[in-house]
């Protein structure tokens, strides 16, 4: 009975085991894959392909498979110091926008593309504003920003990488170089008043100079606009009044002033 008993544990515990066994091989086997990532699949080591999403089913022990994450990736390129092209040192930074589009090709062709990536980025930095000038790189971002993506984009094309954007985030000038352009601006905003008061004053001694030949024409606008003047004295409550009295009327008075002085 004891010896009948204990056949009967060891079969059940044997059984148990291979069903945990069993259990354990087919969740082993079976892999789901949400949408927004890609499995890819190497059998023996050689490379089966990408698969997913949803359930895939895999070898125990012969398939060995490694995650790629399809969703756009941002990476924050570190600060770089760079001299330009007119030998202005700055210091810059940017962002790049980056996805895998091959997940085969992400795994195969680059140990870590994301630090591939990065350190890529960092050096195509430096060379393309190191290769334009300080006025370019402040006034011309976007097209900075377009040489940077094309480029990086062209050499990560291999890694199965598509670069969506790249941005210049921040640009950090030394301070004697701020303090030349803030004195650069000022003059430049002096200039520009200056040529705007001086484009007034000719376009005010044009008009002057309409209306005097427009009263020459027209006496009668002399008197009207010396009536509106006395107009708008009265309207301040001034009880001065002006009354002109023109030079012809005068001169011969003078004229006899003068004469007597001299005898």
């Amino acid at each position: 009975m004891v010896t009948d008993a204990v056949e009967m544990i060891l079969s059940i515990g044997t059984s148990f085991g291979f069903l945990i066994i069993a259990v354990f091989i087919l969740a082993s086997a079976v892999k789901v894959v949400p949408e927004y990532q890609r499995v890819v699949v190497f059998r023996l080591g050689r490379l089966v392909g990408s698969k997913g999403p949803g359930i895939v089913l895999v070898i125990p022990l012969i398939d060995r498979v490694v995650r790629v994450d399809l969703r756009v990736v941002t990476l924050d390129v570190p600060v770089q110091e760079v001299i330009t092209k007119d030998n202005v040192p700055i210091k810059v930074n940017a962002v790049v926008y980056f996805r895998v589009m091959d997940p085969a090709f992400s795994v195969v062709e680059v140990e870590n593309y994301i630090l591939a990536t990065s350190l890529l980025s960092q050096t195509t930095l430096r060379s393309v504003v190191g290769s334009a000038d300080l006025d370019e790189v402040l006034s011309s971002r976007e097209k900075i920003n377009s040489e940077l993506q094309k480029i990086i984009d062209e050499r990560t094309d291999s890694w199965g990488i598509k670069v969506s954007a790249v941005e210049v985030k921040e640009l950090e000038l030394p301070e004697s170089m701020k303090r030349a352009m803030a004195k650069q601006a000022e003059a430049e905003r002096e200039r520009r008043a200056k040529i705007i008061n001086a484009e007034g004053e000719m376009q005010a001694a044009q008009k002057l100079s309409e209306a005097a030949k427009q009263m020459e024409a027209s006496p009668i606008t002399l008197q009207l606009r010396y009536l509106q003047t006395l107009r708008e004295i009265s309207g301040d409550k001034n009880s001065t009044t002006i009354f002109p009295l023109p030079l012809d009327l005068v001169k011969p008075f003078m004229d006899r002033f003068f004469k007597k002085d001299e005898a």
